[in-house]
């Protein structure tokens, strides 16, 4: 009898690459600036109302909330958003991170996989833990806390070794998806409200 926990309902895959730039490499810490500039003004909203226009306003939270709670709905186009933002920030974040050497597109998925099933609100998901979820979460935030540090510590280990090989150690670069992988099941489930199910305290798959 398979008694193996099924697979957590959302999963992140980043594509291994052969060689690696050592040009765009050195010089990524300036190269990302355009797109991460890109990414910072659709994650945040304006100051003002009149100034909503210039901006979206991140990730849906609180609409979803309210709209979970009242009316055991996930609005689809609010589900895209979510989704696409989140992919949108993750190829930043992997290019950062020195995963990989294309500058990261706005729309295409490129190397960077993310699967988020669409909810069927009515019957896979509690209309009252939106409330609580970010709080659940918080053993999370505490272990990501130092994970994240030591992802950092990695990178820039990474960054070296591609300088001199054209490579990323698989090691180090399965450490970093697998951090990335934590966020993104932390994501789905505290912010994203897109499954009840608790995130693995794992970087597996």
């Amino acid at each position: 009898m398979d008694t193996a926990p099924a697979q957590y309902p959302v999963m992140l895959q980043i594509d291994y690459p052969d060689r690696l730039d050592r040009l765009t490499t050195f010089f990524r810490v300036f190269t990302v600036i355009p797109i991460a500039i890109i990414l910072g003004l659709l994650s945040r909203p304006g100051y003002e109302a009149e100034r909503h226009q210039y901006g979206s306003v991140g990730i849906l939270f609180l609409p979803v909330v309210l709209m979970l709670l009242f009316r055991q709905k996930y609005p689809r186009w609010w589900f895209d958003w979510n989704v696409a933002l989140t992919r949108f920030s993750f190829r930043v974040a992997a290019y950062l991170a020195l995963l990989r050497d294309e500058y990261p597109s706005t729309d295409d998925e490129q190397a960077v996989h993310i699967e988020v099933p669409y909810p069927e609100a009515r019957t896979e998901l509690n209309r009252w833990l939106p409330l609580v979820k970010w709080l659940l979460a918080i053993p999370h935030y505490v272990a990501l806390v130092f994970l994240s540090l030591a992802a950092v510590v990695v990178v820039v280990i990474a960054w070296f070794v591609i300088l001199f090989t054209e490579r990323y150690p698989r090691g180090l670069f399965d450490f970093i998806v697998g951090v990335f992988r934590w966020h993104v099941r932390l994501l789905a489930y505290a912010f994203l409200l897109t499954t009840d199910r608790y995130p693995p305290f794992s970087m597996g798959q």
